[in-house]
């Protein structure tokens, strides 16, 4: 990559990891981080403009609905900050358009992705799955006051509460079967397969079976 093209993606790094520093609940600076890791190697796989794959991967979050009161702000936010690098417009588009269309929650309304969006969001979704998808469960869970598991108490009328094992089948056990790339799923799979021998040995053990 050029050098100008290099500098730019290191300066909105910079600005991203000031914004989300204090952001936790599996969402901080390590997870864009991890899902930038994970797209360039993606990419190196799958193709795509690595540029575009980069600022997305960065951007993905910055304006993460949890944290701004339920309203999804990163594409806002992403136009923003390529504008005052002077990115060109069609960049900054495709880059806004990633970003505002790979989440989860919008995956039945969600506008057509190019490559470098199906590499993206592959990416973070694999962040979701493996011994780090178990780690940012628990974490997600500590801060918005969600246990891992609960003790069943038998009772019929009981109200069921949400739970992160609740959540691995929920959500996380689905998207092996959401990943664009080959190379997306042949790792979800794997992961996937790891969150599936834990949750048996966690069972195994909730159970006291020595």
């Amino acid at each position: 990559m050029e050098s100008k093209q290099r500098e730019l993606v290191e300066e909105v790094e910079a600005i991203v990891r000031s914004r989300l520093a204090d952001q936790g609940a599996g969402h901080g600076y390590d997870h864009v981080q991890r899902v930038l890791n994970t797209a360039r190697s993606l990419q190196a796989r799958s193709g795509g403009d690595l540029l575009v794959i980069e600022l997305s991967a960065i951007l993905h979050d910055v304006g993460d609905a949890k944290f701004h009161n339920g309203k999804e702000r990163s594409k806002e936010f992403s136009i923003d900050i390529l504008e005052q690098f002077g990115v060109d417009d069609l960049i900054v588009s495709h880059v806004a358009q990633i970003v505002d269309n790979i989440s989860f929650r919008k995956r039945d309304t969600a506008e057509s992705l190019t490559l470098e969006g199906h590499v993206v969001q592959d990416a973070d979704r694999l962040d979701a799955l493996g011994a780090i998808g178990i780690v940012r469960t628990i974490e997600f869970g500590a801060v918005f006051g969600q246990p891992f598991y609960t003790v069943s108490t038998g009772k019929p009328n009981a109200v069921p509460q949400k739970t992160g094992i609740a959540h691995f089948h929920e959500k996380l056990f689905k998207l092996r079967y959401l990943m664009n790339t080959e190379a997306g799923r042949e790792l979800a799979k794997e992961r996937e397969d790891f969150m599936r021998s834990f949750l048996a040995q966690f069972e195994r053990e909730c159970a006291g079976d020595i």
